[in-house]
């Protein structure tokens, strides 16, 4: 099989590509996706999030651990990634959110040419189809459905009037001119039509409805083992289908989809990479690149949990799951209702210090009770506000466990091996006791799950003892043109022809928020410079 591109994952970037690259009938397209369809009840129905994002059993996901993390008390961590088309957007919460504008002019600053502000806010709008119509700061025409939540549970309003009530101002767009604040999260939802209240997956408003294109081959099954050359210009992709490695030749290009762990593992894989990793793996090295898989960054949360004296909200006891198989019907006549919810319905950006220029914080406020994954299950109405640091100055790396494609890769993201994030941390954790004991949510408020004893040093424990990812690891191919970049503004790797990286390993730096929209507008960018003639 030849194609003029292929593209590797079908995530969020790599669905994205794949629409944007075949809307020109003169290209062809392969797409390879090592999960399914992406179009089954557990991926449209929003709810269902609680089922597949614990890894068991492996729904859509990847469900991948990392090594022992020296500053989490040894443990070992647990990440989910989306196995399906639509990737992680086919399994997450399905937030809404950019990020603050500077973190773009950052990047700029970076080195990563042509990302500030300015240059990407036009793809965001192209990108979105937001329920709220057009504004300067929101598109109503693109393929990804946004829209307000339809029905929130009582007890996110409580939460907004809770974080009032200990002078945290409200907001409705964190999209908007302004991101500081607490509000409801937009989600990427279909907000009309037939599909109204289904998850809006990138592969559900971007691939999808494109599938039928003859120029373009989408291959779900299929796992990326690695790059083939012709000396340091890449020719095609090695897959594996149904226990057959096939070679898949490209034209043009080869295209890394894979995500923060998936593409740096793709490119050491093909002997692309740091040469004393791919020695100690007897992978011959084809191209000395000491950034592949160094950079990498996640947003490390912190959750407090309560159980509820009411029992409007999400519990697993017998009237919760009686209330959840209600809601499952209504949900299939409507479109509405808690089947509907992203079940982090409300949150919010704040600055641990008003001396800081923009929000350092960010809060997921949930209408259950989540314990490590949903790893742990309790059979009791509850609620959870989880706290991150939304710039760690942690950093880790993504390597491999062996030579085998099929084997994992080795994640560490050195969670608080530096020590300015985990006072940040604390910080954010308590201003968020203080939101959870304000009056507003008096009539809701239980038992805390994990309560420590007040101290500074018993808040530092119970963070070390039970903080986790909440999912947005990112830039192990950051874009740069420093030594320890991999790739260039337009995702290309350094020193190697016909090889391109799009997805979150690009960023220089972790984003002010939730990772997929930026994701879905990188892939848009890029896939435009690719394309010299369209117009955004």
């Amino acid at each position: 099989m030849e194609f003029d591109y292929i593209i590797a994952g079908g995530g969020s970037a790599g669905c994205v590509l794949a629409a944007r690259l075949s809307a020109d009938p003169g290209v062809t397209v392969c797409l390879v996706e090592a999960g399914g369809a992406g179009r089954g009840v557990m991926v449209r129905a929003p709810a269902m999030v609680a089922g597949m994002v614990s890894g068991r059993p492996k729904i859509n996901n990847w469900a991948y651990h990392t090594v022992p993390q020296p500053g989490l008390n040894g443990r070992r961590g647990f990440q989910p990634r989306g196995r399906a088309l639509g990737g992680s957007s086919a399994i997450n919460a399905m937030l809404y959110v950019r990020g603050h504008p500077a973190d773009y002019d950052e990047w700029a600053d970076l080195g990563a040419d042509g990302w500030d502000w300015a240059s990407v806010l036009p793809y965001f709008l192209r990108a979105e189809g937001n329920a709220r119509g057009a504004s300067d700061f929101h598109g109503a025409t693109g393929p990804l459905q946004v829209g307000d939540q339809s029905q929130p549970r009582p007890i996110s309003g409580a939460f907004l009037a809770a974080c009032a009530q200990t002078q945290i101002a409200l907001t409705d767009d964190f999209n908007g001119a302004e991101q500081e604040g607490a509000g409801l999260y937009q989600v990427t939802q279909f907000h009309s039509g037939p599909r109204k209240g289904e998850r809006g997956s990138a592969a559900a408003a971007y691939l999808h409805p494109v599938m039928r294109r003859p120029n373009l081959t989408v291959l779900t099954g299929c796992q990326a083992e690695r790059v083939t050359f012709d000396n340091r210009h890449v020719t095609g992709l090695l897959v594996r289908r149904q226990g057959r490695q096939m070679h898949v030749r490209a034209r043009r290009e080869v295209i890394s989809a894979l995500g923060a762990f998936g593409s740096p593992k793709l490119l050491l894989l093909s002997g692309i990479g740091p040469e004393d990793e791919l020695r100690a793996h007897a992978i011959r090295p084809v191209h000395a690149l000491e950034g592949v898989g160094r950079n990498l960054q996640d947003h490390l949360d912190y959750t407090i949990s309560h159980h509820s004296l009411r029992g409007d909200v999400v519990g697993l006891n017998p009237g919760g799951l009686w209330r959840l198989m209600r809601a499952a019907l209504a949900w299939r006549k409507t479109g509405e209702g808690l089947f509907a919810s992203p079940m982090a319905e409300g949150g919010a950006f704040l600055r641990s210090d008003p001396g800081q220029a923009r929000p350092d914080l960010q809060v997921h406020f949930v209408v259950g009770i989540v314990d490590q994954h949903m790893r742990k299950l309790h059979f009791a109405n509850g609620y959870s506000a989880h706290v991150c640091v939304l710039r760690p100055a942690s950093r880790g790396t993504v390597g491999l466990q062996d030579a085998n494609p099929a084997s994992a890769p080795r994640i560490n993201p050195g969670f608080l091996s530096d020590p300015a994030d985990l006072p940040l941390l604390m910080r954010g954790a308590r201003m968020i006791e203080a939101v959870l004991q304000a009056p507003a949510l008096g009539p809701w408020r239980g038992k805390r799950l994990y309560p420590h004893d007040g101290s500074d040093a018993g808040l530092a424990a119970d963070i070390r003892a039970r903080a986790d990812t909440i999912y947005h690891p990112v830039g192990t191919c950051r874009m740069g043109r420093d030594d320890l970049a991999v790739t260039d503004s337009q995702g290309r790797v350094h020193g190697i022809g016909g090889l391109r990286v799009v997805d979150a390993s690009l960023m220089p730096r972790l984003i002010g928020g939730n990772t997929n929209a930026p994701t879905i507008m990188m892939a848009e960018r890029i896939a435009d410079l690719m394309q010299p003639s369209a117009a955004v």
